[in-house]
């Protein structure tokens, strides 16, 4: 299953996507040590990184456990994000990705993230400015169309290709669709048989039968696998499992849930501290629950929690109920 991006090597075909607040150092090293074959950062603003934001410096820490792992970046401006993609070449990233799929309004207003569909040219700038500026792999992850604009996602992957990308993914859904509706797996297909750098498919992937489908309908090099991940770091044994056995793994007991909840609560207390490693972990609790039996009073109960010895008890007592 191994395969590489540039020269970048990695074991199997699953990849953490990038996401805001899910994706930072804790969350990454859980899903590595489940299997996953390339890690991918949350997204960071060029721009931000320019005016040596503090926020935005945290973002960027990657553990020497993490590799291979893509760091993501956004913006609009050719030269100003070659000249920090430049400026950032010695952190211990692998690989560099620039977004182009984020729809999320304060973005797309500032003509950043998916909004770049609607400007081939501006993309054509962006990725070879910033592939020339740096030795590391350079890869881009799309959409696949934008309201209102006639975009051509074939035509797109293949700008990125010829602008010296190593890679390019494909969210299989438009910008207007944000995470709902079916993702359209032919456009990924149609993509990877019209550019000859590995094509990464993204959308539905939520269990190890709909990866195998997904390689099957569209030929795609890699899978990534964003909502699906989130309160489920096994999915990434899973899969592994199953391509390599054709076996499907038991789901994790109620008691390896419990220990990876408090394993993940300890490492984000470790590296933001209590108060807000604690209150971060509330949304991955509804996660790490989420369709379980008699879960929502849990989930109720955990907002109210602020200290690690608080979090225990709670699942101490969910345990003893169970």
């Amino acid at each position: 299953m191994q395969w590489k991006i540039g020269q970048v090597e990695m074991q199997n075909p699953f990849i953490l996507a990038p996401m805001a607040g899910v994706t930072d150092l804790p969350f990454r090293l859980l899903c590595k040590e489940q299997g996953t074959g390339l890690l991918c950062t949350e997204m960071v603003s060029a721009k931000a990184i320019s005016f040596h934001n503090k926020n935005t410096i945290s973002l960027m820490q990657i553990d020497p456990a993490e590799h291979p792992v893509s760091m993501q970046i956004f913006g609009s401006e050719p030269d100003l994000m070659a000249e920090v993609a430049k400026s950032i070449e010695e952190q211990p990233f692998d690989i560099l990705d620039i977004n182009m799929g984020c729809p999320v309004p304060k973005v797309v207003n500032n003509g950043e993230g998916s909004a770049l569909l609607k400007n081939p040219d501006l993309i054509r700038e962006i990725v070879t400015k910033v592939s020339h500026a740096v030795k590391k792999p350079v890869t881009a992850k799309i959409r696949i169309g934008f309201e209102g604009y006639p975009v051509d996602p074939v035509e797109i992957a293949k700008i990125i290709e010829d602008s010296g990308a190593a890679a390019v993914a494909v969210h299989g859904r438009t910008r207007q669709q944000y995470y709902a509706g079916e993702a359209d797996w032919d456009t990924i297909h149609r993509i990877k048989e019209a550019v000859s750098i590995p094509v990464i498919g993204n959308g539905d992937v939520d269990s190890p039968e709909k990866a195998e489908a997904l390689v099957k309908e569209t030929g795609c090099d890699g899978i990534m696998i964003g909502r699906a991940v989130r309160g489920n770091p096994w999915i990434f044994r899973e899969m592994n499992h199953y391509f390599t056995t054709g076996e499907l793994l038991p789901r994790p007991s109620w008691d390896e849930i419990r220990e990876m909840i408090l394993r993940h609560a300890r490492m984000q207390i470790e590296l933001k501290g209590e108060f807000t490693g604690i209150r971060e972990m509330r949304k991955h609790i509804a996660w790490y629950t989420s369709g379980m039996r008699h879960s929502a009073g849990l989930r109720r109960d955990s907002n109210l929690v602020s200290s690690y010895e608080e979090l225990e008890k709670l699942l101490d007592h969910e345990l003893e109920n169970r």
